[in-house]
């Protein structure tokens, strides 16, 4: 079983996992050109796995289901997707061939966002990245706190799959708020040295992400003091911790 992330766009991953034969899951095809790329070199996608209704996850949608008439596409019960076969929630089990991916409901960034873990991976879409998190468009700070404490939660070596390569950015605001971290910086490095050789930053193991991420790290005194010494007020409520350290990272530039 292999991981494979498919560059998209400026920086959005479509993600593949494939047994030895080829055989695939399809995770947030934004663009159906990397998809059909794979294929022609031997690819054979069994389903297609969807995380929120983003164009730049779902818009090659389309052009794959012209091509592989009947494959399936599992997303969230959103009507803003038009092209689901199946609609998930928490608790449901989406099976593809061999693989059962355990569904998870990640409202925050979208209101409908949903994640999929499974055989060591979580496909976390726009929930979820390293060293950050997606911005919330339709979501509350306690919404968002709580999905990402349930990502939180999966065994620590589980490999995060994003969708986006915004690993760079977010360390550079993630040392801003926790200097002092010796995983954030080794993280950071690994990055930079990643990056500078053209190679994705991802996956990532989540135990480095709970050692790294600011966002994951709203319980501790040097995210909770950096938030208010940033924003003037005494943070002591994980949701007010985390809805300043948003608002911090919304308008930071590096």
């Amino acid at each position: 079983m292999r991981v494979q992330p498919l560059p998209a766009f400026d920086d959005n991953y479509i993600w593949t996992l494939a047994d030895d034969s080829g055989r695939a899951v399809i995770v947030d095809p934004g663009d159906a050109g990397p998809v059909l790329g794979a294929a022609d070199a031997g690819l054979t996608p069994l389903a297609v796995l969807l995380t929120h209704h983003h164009a730049d996850h779902i818009g090659g949608v389309p052009a794959l289901l012209a091509r592989w008439p009947g494959l399936p596409v599992y997303a969230p019960d959103d009507p803003r997707i038009p092209h689901a076969t199946a609609r998930i929630g928490a608790a449901s089990t989406v099976p593809v061939g061999d693989w059962r991916f355990e569904v998870i409901e990640v409202p925050g960034h979208t209101r409908s966002h949903i994640a999929f873990h499974g055989h060591g991976h979580l496909f976390s879409g726009d929930t979820l990245f390293s060293l950050g998190c997606g911005r919330m468009f339709e979501g509350t700070p306690a919404q968002m706190l709580a999905s990402l404490d349930r990502l939180a939660a999966l065994p620590p070596d589980t490999l995060v799959c994003c969708g986006h390569e915004y690993s760079r950015a977010n360390a550079a605001f993630a040392r801003t708020v926790d200097p002092d971290n010796a995983a954030l910086r080794r993280r950071e490095q690994e990055i930079l040295d990643m990056r500078s050789a053209s190679r994705p930053t991802l996956p990532v193991a989540l135990a480095s992400e709970l050692d790294a991420n600011p966002f994951l790290r709203t319980h501790t005194a040097a995210v909770r003091e950096a938030v208010a010494r940033h924003g003037g007020f005494d943070a002591q409520d994980r949701v007010a911790v985390f809805a300043g350290l948003r608002r911090w990272k919304d308008g930071f530039v590096a």
